[in-house]
């Protein structure tokens, strides 16, 4: 799938980033390494917390005016700084219930590396529209929940040449497809 395609997939789903007031990403350097690193959390309150914390620690912060803002997922896609990793924050709920549901599938593990995503949201989604509409979409079928890492699903987005990607969609947390495209739920 080209690059292009894929950006257009992530276009509607935002992460939330540290900026300065020159609107320039807040970076976290490494004291012996150098290297740096920006850091995308999907939960807002989730980014308020790390810059609450970063203000603590660095008073120019405080100073400077550094905020949280908004990033639709595909400009993060398109990112490449040199020298700079750019590292996505998962909800900490989302990775609990992540790892709750590889464990009914009977793999156990206490940690899950990268972003989990739920095929289940889009699940509940559709059906509360179906029902809205007083009727189902023949295509709509209820599966198991699936969980799949979302670095893992891009990854094999860039490097298939078939069609099994076409009809991936995300959608982030707390969208409900049923409502009114223009809201989530909070």
């Amino acid at each position: 799938m080209s690059a292009e395609a894929i950006e257009e997939r992530l276009a509607g789903v935002p992460v939330y980033a540290l900026s300065n007031c020159n609107e320039e990403f807040v970076l976290v350097s490494g004291a012996k390494t150098g290297k740096s690193l920006g850091l995308m959390c999907f939960k807002k309150e989730d980014a308020e917390a790390l810059l609450h914390q970063m203000k603590s620690m660095d008073p120019a912060m405080r100073k400077e005016g550094s905020r949280v803002v908004p990033v639709p997922l595909n400009k993060v896609f398109q990112l490449k700084v040199n020298g700079v990793a750019f590292r996505l924050i998962p909800e900490s709920t989302q990775v609990k219930n992540a790892l709750r549901e590889m464990e009914k599938a009977g793999f156990s593990d206490d940690a899950f590396a990268g972003v989990p995503v739920f095929q289940e949201d889009l699940e509940k989604s559709l059906r509360r529209a179906s029902s809205d509409q007083n009727k189902l979409n023949p295509a709509f079928r209820m599966g198991d929940i699936q969980v799949a890492v979302f670095e893992e699903i891009i990854k094999g987005m860039k490097e298939s040449t078939t069609s099994a990607w076409n009809d991936v969609v995300f959608i982030p947390p707390g969208f409900d497809v049923s409502t009114n495209p223009n809201q989530a739920q909070q």
